[in-house]
């Protein structure tokens, strides 16, 4: 009865915000769960019903957000139109390039990506393990086959389920176990993160590694073939967990070790598991190659702000909270997201200053677990400390040991053991008070009330990325269309291309292969002695008629043309809104005429200014006197500019005063003009 008219209370409350439903749904759910368990006999055979009932309130969360569309397996609009941000295309198009490649051992080896050397499709953050796991369904269905919307389900489902078991540790009945599951299936890095990244929602594996040291704790044992197994497929899921899954396992074994004065067993176990764990990377071919880069940002571009635990906004400007406004962040500190939610922000404190007693009994039991918590939350801060918008100091460390840290370069994702102790410390001391399980319906009514317009956000977003596509493809040219099936490989030739996902998704779709290794890591030195081969056959000017080569830089393309111009169609291709631009040689296609975002390369090509930036020069206009432009040098714009006396553009020429090719691999030319940024994107001629 209390239960019921709390509920109705809350209701009436939330009725006029938006999301309120959710909140209503979920809390009343569990707390309905939570009086069907009061009738279940407690010993051993409440876990595993009250894992099932936790899970069901991790299953009713995501048909709350996600509803049902991303369950069917035939449905990929939002792979491929994306959500929050591009990275589910780059997930489905490695899942797409691994089911069409021949079956090979390691698993989840793809040679149609980062041709020719291949690439593992963890790099594509395309879950090798299920993707390894559900091929053989797939070919053997046929058709369009996606899985990332039923592994979030499970994922959820297992939030909820050792999400509950965890509190169980602490709650003297069931109905507050259940109760506080829902702090972690409302956990806003859970949304956060199952949103951008779908490997990275399987959180569930910290909880669970948490809930096995405690299990363990508490019986005097560090053996436990469930823990064994979630270090194991840590590696299979996302690497990202390995360490987040093994700090916990290695507290529980050296509390174990300095307890009972063996490490024997201990030992034993850690290095068992640690090589099972590289068994099955190596199978699903995590250690193929030689991938050392993906990107420039190092270690501690992706940092925790020092405001992060009452950080509420998240990607796309998305506040997680009704009451705390948004904090500044800087460099990639939005990569880190950890805001606690109000509930555990308010009992926090509480629970500690009452534990306070009790506190110097707790360390002494978990020391290592402290530790270890303490170390996962300085390297998620990392050498590059900052708060709000400001660094406050960065600390130098040795080139060597920057490089090492960054493996995990998304450091900030580390914190989030620690992140599920802070909310389960909120719960569990709660658990203590007088009348507990009214202090946790409060806490979690809070919390959810709190979170629930971030929560209603995603939802919106999901609904939206069902119907709309939220990164539509700039690859808007018949000329795509015209070269869609016709090659057997696209060669990005220099730099990173744009649209580069929409690209892959086309060479996927169309059975074709790429250089582009559009991964999270690659072997940099490779690739670039791979494309160097390539200029040097255009450079002779050889052709392969099987491949279509892109350039994203304008000077590039223009020092390559050159020899091949008269044996393909080549040329700038653009979208419609000129935001996205190829520079193309199409082998086979040079007698044929496309739509008018196509400019063909030719005697009427224009010149444009070299995009280039420095301390010096702004977009390729000299900032010292704004007269003096640069062209990258080629051939094409030697032609064009020498014995030339105007620059012209938009009707109007400008005297060439001077043109100054002393600086290798660039054209300098002064104009006589007052200001030649007004030259910026203008396409440019000479006479």
């Amino acid at each position: 009865m209390y239960f019921t008219a709390g509920a109705a209370k809350c209701q009436s409350t939330l009725k006029k915000h938006p999301g309120y439903g959710i909140l209503i749904h979920i809390l009343s759910v569990g707390l309905k769960m939570g009086q069907v368990m009061i009738h279940i006999p407690k010993v051993e055979k409440q876990k595993p019903i009250l894992f099932g009932l936790g899970a069901v309130l991790g299953i009713i969360a995501f048909l709350l957000i996600y509803g049902v569309t991303p369950l069917d397996v035939t449905n990929d609009t939002f792979c491929r139109g994306g959500f929050l941000e591009k990275d589910i295309q780059q997930h489905y198009a490695g899942w797409l390039f691994y089911r069409q490649s021949a079956l090979s051992f390691p698993l989840c080896i793809t040679q149609s990506i980062n041709t020719p050397q291949g690439i593992s499709i963890a790099y594509t953050d395309s879950i090798p393990l299920v993707a390894a796991l559900l091929r053989p369904l797939a070919n053997w269905l046929g058709g369009t086959f996606q899985y990332f919307g039923w592994f979030t389900l499970v994922c959820f489902a297992l939030q909820g389920g050792f999400g509950a078991l965890l509190c169980s540790l602490f709650a003297s009945s069931p109905l507050p176990s259940l109760l506080g599951s829902l702090l972690f299936v409302s956990s806003p890095i859970l949304y956060e993160r199952a949103f951008r990244h779908s490997s990275l929602g399987a959180q569930w594996l910290v909880l669970a590694a948490l809930y096995f040291y405690f299990t363990l704790r508490r019986e005097g044992r560090y053996r436990s073939k469930a823990l064994f197994l979630i270090n194991i497929l840590a590696i299979g899921i996302h690497p990202y967990f390995l360490p987040m899954t093994y700090a916990i396992t290695l507290a529980l074994l050296l509390e174990y070790g300095i307890q009972k004065r063996q490490w024997k067993g201990p030992a034993l176990f850690l290095v068992s598991d640690l090589a099972c764990t590289l068994g099955l990377g190596w199978v699903l071919g995590l250690f193929y190659g030689t991938a050392s880069s993906g990107g420039q940002a190092l270690y501690g571009y992706f940092s925790m702000n020092l405001n992060a635990l009452w950080n509420p906004v998240g990607v796309n400007g998305t506040l997680y909270s009704r009451i705390l406004p948004a904090q500044n962040q800087i460099n990639g500190n939005y990569d880190a997201f950890a805001y606690l939610g109000l509930g555990v922000l308010i009992a926090l404190p509480i629970v500690f200053f009452l534990a306070l007693p009790r506190a110097r009994q707790c360390l002494r039991r978990h020391w290592a677990l402290g530790i270890v918590s303490l170390i996962l939350t300085l390297f998620a801060i990392s050498n590059v400390i900052t708060a709000n918008g400001a660094t406050l100091a960065t600390i130098p460390l040795p080139g060597q040991f920057i490089q090492l840290c960054s493996v995990f370069r998304s450091g900030g994702r580390l914190f989030w053991p620690v992140y599920d102790l802070l909310i389960l410390a909120a719960f569990a001391g709660l658990c203590r008070l007088p009348k507990a399980t009214c202090w946790i319906t409060l806490l979690v009514a809070v919390q959810i009330w709190d979170v629930s317009p971030g929560l209603w956000q995603r939802h919106l977003d999901m609904v939206s990325a069902n119907q709309t596509q939220a990164y539509p493809t700039a690859l808007q040219s018949d000329f795509w269309q015209a070269a869609s099936g016709r090659y057997d490989h696209i060669e990005s030739v220099q730099g990173l291309q744009d649209d580069a996902l929409h690209l892959a998704l086309l060479a996927a779709d169309n059975g074709m292969t790429t250089n582009d290794p559009f991964a999270a890591r690659y072997d940099a030195n490779t690739l670039e002695t791979e494309r160097q081969a390539i200029l040097q056959e255009l450079a002779g000017g050889q052709l392969r008629e099987d491949t279509l080569y892109l350039f994203q830089d304008e000077g590039s393309f223009l020092q390559a043309v050159e020899p091949v111009k008269d044996k393909a169609w080549c040329g700038h291709i653009t979208s419609k809104d000129g935001t996205s631009n190829w520079y193309v040689i199409a082998p086979g296609l040079q007698e044929q005429t496309f739509d008018a975002l196509c400019t063909r390369y030719g005697d009427q090509y224009p010149l444009r200014l070299a995009d280039y930036t420095d301390a010096l020069w702004n977009r390729g206009v000299l900032d010292s006197t704004k007269q003096t432009v640069c062209f990258a040098d080629s051939p094409f714009a030697r032609s064009k500019l020498t014995e030339a006396t105007f620059l012209c553009a938009d009707g109007k020429g400008y005297p060439i005063l001077s043109v100054d090719d002393s600086d290798p691999g660039w054209l300098m030319v002064t104009l006589d003009i007052e200001d030649a940024t007004i030259l910026w994107d203008q396409e440019l001629t000479t006479k």
